[in-house]
């Protein structure tokens, strides 16, 4: 990294190689101490301790370093926003957005146009910057954040309805790694779900969804799966809900509790969101059924019955008041 105004990494946990079960340890070899504490927030954030994450980077939110001063605010909005403090996660979102002083260094430029596409993207708000803007960028970062510009392009694509392009985005970044970067791997492997899930390739996303898990046990990684529920579309259930009892339940607490704040932030002057009466069961199956899947096939997916699937739908048209699937694709996908 160029170290104009951006002496350390960004993300020093996300750019660090190290192999699943070993992150405690990558973060202790940290020698700085700056890039020790906001791993130590990446850390906590990633395993599902919003409050601490947030307690752990907020000292940094103001730091003249640019790397330090994105990582925090990158790490503080998405724990504010899990924790249902609203109007802390805009602030911290806005500083990245709103940064003046990024100067002319196209290393810092490159950090800045990442993490402010990163900011809007995941919420799926409106880019600041085109496709265009972020290419000639990407090369001058790190390989761990590379890589994670990989996930938000591709993400931008799957908003985009381009299922296919999205997914060869992911796995070209898969084979071309260099390293292991789990955190990022992490991303990588959920976003290919999603894209494989929407072109109906159920195979290819349980495959691609095991590999995320497979990253995710060993460290407790288990907050960017709960942030992901509704876009991965009946995976956790099918891949986790029976052998994985536990963090199942862990999984769709940090899904609920995302899934507030993110409707929040998302769509702010809406009164209660119809998302808000249904349970996580129900709101994947009906994003399945508005998807053109038949009542056999989700509850094959699901692994229940297709009278569970009928009585569930039942459930969901009563809460919403409507009768046909026709009008539950309006409520749904709006």
């Amino acid at each position: 990294m160029d170290r104009a105004g951006c002496s350390h990494v960004p993300m020093p946990l996300m750019c660090t190689a190290f192999t699943p079960g070993q992150m405690d340890a990558a973060v202790a070899n940290m020698s700085d101490p700056d890039s020790r504490a906001i791993a130590t927030a990446e850390a906590l954030y990633f395993r599902g301790q919003a409050t601490l994450a947030a307690q752990t980077a907020r000292p940094y939110l103001d730091a003249s370093d640019l790397a330090l001063r994105y990582s925090a605010c990158f790490i503080c909005g998405y724990a504010d926003l899990s924790l249902n403090r609203i109007a802390d996660a805009r602030r911290c979102l806005a500083r990245i957005l709103d940064t003046p002083d990024v100067g002319d260094s196209p290393n810092v430029r490159a950090v800045h146009v990442l993490f402010a596409t990163a900011a809007s993207v995941l919420l799926h708000l409106p880019s600041p910057y085109s496709d265009d803007d972020f290419y000639p960028f990407a090369a001058r970062l790190p390989e761990g954040l590379r890589l994670f510009a990989s996930y938000v392009l591709a993400h931008t694509l799957y908003l985009r309805g381009e299922y296919a392009r999205s997914l060869g985005m992911v796995e070209n970044a898969l084979i071309m790694k260099q390293g292991s970067y789990p955190i990022s791997e992490l991303f990588l492997h959920l976003a290919a779900s999603m894209g494989c899930m929407s072109l109906r390739d159920v195979d290819a996303a349980k495959a691609h969804f095991e590999a995320a898990w497979s990253i995710a046990r060993p460290d407790g990684l288990i907050e960017l799966i709960g942030e992901h529920h509704g876009l991965l579309q009946g995976l956790i259930e099918a891949c986790l809900k029976t052998q994985y009892r536990d963090d199942y339940a862990r999984i769709i607490e940090i899904t609920y509790r995302f899934s507030y704040g993110w409707r929040r932030i998302h769509n702010p002057n809406s009164g209660e969101d119809v998302a808000d009466d249904l349970t996580t069961t129900e709101f994947t199956m009906a994003m399945l059924a508005c998807r053109g899947w038949t009542n056999a096939e989700i509850a094959h997916h699901m692994g229940v019955s297709p009278g569970t699937v009928k009585n569930r739908l039942s459930s969901v048209y009563a809460k919403l008041g409507i009768g046909t699937r026709t009008e539950l694709v309006a409520h749904m996908l709006r």
